[in-house]
């Protein structure tokens, strides 16, 4: 599949299963929500989950986006640059998560409680850049 079609098709969604490797190889899955930008995703993270674990021992994964037709789904190869752990309200970590908060869900009805919340969460920024595809899409 050509990568171009699949970033389309994943551009019209925000949900998708994020695949990592544990230690002993085998796939662990979560489902997430993402941000698109070309063949850059931005996904909200927090440090102590299994798959950021996963990804800060091995950065490679996929991100599968399906439709609401079953027959219509791409699944993108990739690897993950990771962010640092938000540490103030703010730093430059919580101006990121704000930004990708925006881009997702437009604006926040208290930012202040937001930032301290990213801070308490122990968040960071995830992006997934897409180098493969594979898929079922319509023609």
């Amino acid at each position: 599949m050509e990568l171009n079609s699949a970033l389309g098709f994943a551009a019209t969604s925000r949900n998708a299963l994020l695949t990592t490797l544990r230690s002993d190889g085998r796939p662990q899955q979560s489902v997430i929500f993402y941000v698109a930008d070309s063949n850059r995703f931005t996904i909200s993270l927090t440090a102590t989950r299994a798959k950021t674990k996963n990804l800060q021992r091995d950065p490679r994964s996929t991100l599968f986006i399906w439709s609401d037709n079953v027959f219509q789904w791409v699944s993108l190869d990739g690897t993950v640059e990771l962010s640092p752990v938000a540490q103030s309200p703010s730093d430059e970590v919580v101006d990121m998560l704000v930004e990708h908060y925006r881009l997702g869900n437009g604006e926040h009805p208290d930012w202040d409680g937001f930032r301290t919340a990213m801070v308490n969460d122990e968040r960071l920024l995830a992006t997934f850049t897409a180098t493969s595809a594979t898929g079922i899409l319509p023609d």
